[in-house]
This record gives structure tokens, sequence and C-alpha cells, in this order.
């Protein structure tokens, strides 16, 4: 299951605390995944969580009576993914519409505009954002599973057809201190957060407490990843310097070999050109334990340059 799947279900798991806050979200529901035809008086909208019927169902019911109800049916494949589509009763359509803050009283359409008196409180604008994640809401997070690591970055993305939308939306999340990002992208509009603290904020915001531990959970072990890969590869860039100035002494000392002898050498540089030839591949605090006088980094590094300037010098 996705991130983002995985959060909305989180958020229908838990009522909305009152009427207002109910007629809110269906607004951003409506505003975000509906589909009307207002000549036939059809209202719906769709949505690949089927447990979201029983939730919208039980605000309709409480609103709107007993007798009326939605209906739910199989309405497409997208992507391998089944989408559901939930109608509102042809009856009450209209009166919804103007309840939910997507028509006026006169008729006029509210498509690309929130209405003020659905986010009066800030209960109801906790619940419009709410709606407004289930309903169009996006995320490029993957968990790591195991050990397994991921390259994916932090990314949930609102899209929709309207500008005037999103950016009113922009403003609303902004009034939670949360930093969106609006673009065009191709035929839609993506309002996008990237940040991972906002994010985290944002699943808080809707009591998407489990995705927001889950998300946390998984920038410590992105980050115990990172910090170990840094570890490893400065360890790793050690050795190969410590490889490629021992094999660079150990050709010095060949070379003087094959030309003047290592007797021709003076005993202190005698000493370390054949203990370097003995032990290729130690390391120079290694080395430096090997020496007879016990000699100090600093000495024996300058030992081994005395003999890479004498080689330098055949050459």
């Amino acid at each position: 299951m996705s991130f983002a799947k995985d959060t909305k279900l989180q958020i229908i798991a838990n009522p909305l605390p009152n009427t207002e806050s109910e007629l809110a979200f269906m607004g951003a529901l409506l505003h975000t995944s509906g589909e009307f035809d207002l000549a036939q008086k059809s209202v719906s909208f769709l949505t690949d969580i089927p447990a979201l019927y029983d939730f919208t169902n039980d605000i309709i019911t409480r609103l709107y009576g007993k007798g009326v109800g939605l209906e739910i049916s199989d309405d497409m494949r997208i992507n391998k993914t089944k989408y559901f589509r939930i109608s509102l009763p042809k009856d009450f359509a209209m009166q919804m519409l103007q309840d939910f803050g997507i028509m006026s009283s006169q008729g006029e359409f509210l498509w690309h505009k929130i209405d003020d008196n659905l986010i009066a409180d800030t209960e109801s604008k906790k619940s419009f954002v709410k709606g407004v994640f289930i309903g169009c809401a996006t995320s490029s997070i993957r968990l790591s599973k195991s050990t397994q690591t991921t390259s994916t970055g932090y990314n949930v993305e609102f899209v929709s057809h309207s500008h005037d939308f999103l950016l009113e939306f922009s403003l609303l999340l902004a009034e939670f201190n949360i930093v969106t990002r609006l673009v065009k992208r191709k035929k839609h509009f993506v309002l996008y957060i990237k940040e991972s603290n906002q994010i985290c904020d944002l699943l808080a915001l809707v009591d998407a407490y489990d995705s927001v531990l889950k998300l946390q959970d998984e920038l410590a072990l992105r980050e115990l990843r990172n910090k170990i890969n840094r570890q490893t590869n400065c360890l790793s860039a050690n050795i190969t310097k410590t490889v490629n100035a021992s094999l660079k002494q150990v050709e010095a000392i060949q070379l003087i070999s094959d030309t003047i002898g290592l007797e021709s050498l003076p005993m202190d540089l005698q000493e370390i050109a054949l203990l370097r030839l003995a032990n290729p591949e130690e390391s120079l605090s290694e080395l430096q334990n090997m020496t007879a006088e016990k000699l100090s980094r600093s000495a024996l590094n300058h030992r081994l340059g005395k003999l890479l300037k004498i080689a330098k010098g055949l050459e």
C-alpha cells in the first residue's frame, strides 16, 4: 500500500468533531474529486478507497437523515487501480452543493473558490485540509523495507485543474505554517511540499500520526545509512591514499636498488627501505611501530621522503 493511501485510511478512521467540520470535509472532497452534471442533477466523486463510502455515507446520514444515502459503484481502472464512484442522491444534490460551498444560493458555481463560510474556524479548516488530502493528494514517499535502501525523496502533491483553488488552498495551509509551491504540469496544476519537516506538519494537521511516526523513522533510518556511507567512503579514500603512497615508495626503493644499490644508502635509510619492501601494504602508523628506533611518524615520513627524492634524482 502506498504511503499516501495509508495516510488517507488513517484520516477516515477518526470521526470529524462537529457538523461544520463535516460540511467542510465534504466540500473539499467535491472540490478535488467531484464530477458534476447539473442538468441531470448528477453529483459524484471518484476514489480508490472503498472505505470512504461508509465514512461519507455516515456524514450524509447525520446531516440529512436516515432516508438519505449515497450510492457506490465500480467505475473504472486507471493504471491497474480500481476506482469507485460515490454518488449523491439526486433529490438532495443541489441542496448539498450549496451546503458544501460548491454552489451559491443564486446558483453560481464556485468550483474555483473556497467558501469562507466553510472554513470559519480552526476545526473546519483542518477538516477541509483532510478532505483535500483524501480527494487529490499523492506522494512519492516510499518507506524502506528491512535493510532495503530507497532513493526516493520526500514529496506530497495536490493536483487540480484549477489554479485559483490551489492558490487559495496554499493560503489556507500557510495559516498552519505549511509552505507550498505551485506549478503547472501539462494540463494540471500541482501544489507540492518537499521539505520533510513540513510534510510531518501536514500529516499531524490531518491527524495521521501513524504516518508521522513512520516518516520520522524513515528519516532517521536514511540519515543513519547516509552516515555509514560517508564513513565507508572516507575509509575507502584513506585506504586508497595509503596504498598509492606505498606503491610510490616501493617503486622508488626498487629503482634505487636496481641502479646504485641499497647498500649505498646511509644505514638509517637502508633500514626504512628494507622495512617498506618487506611490508608494502602497511600504513605509515603500522610501519612506524616496526622501526628499531621507534621513530615518530614525522621522522619516518621524512626518511621515506628522502628515498623518494633520491629515486627522482636517479630518474
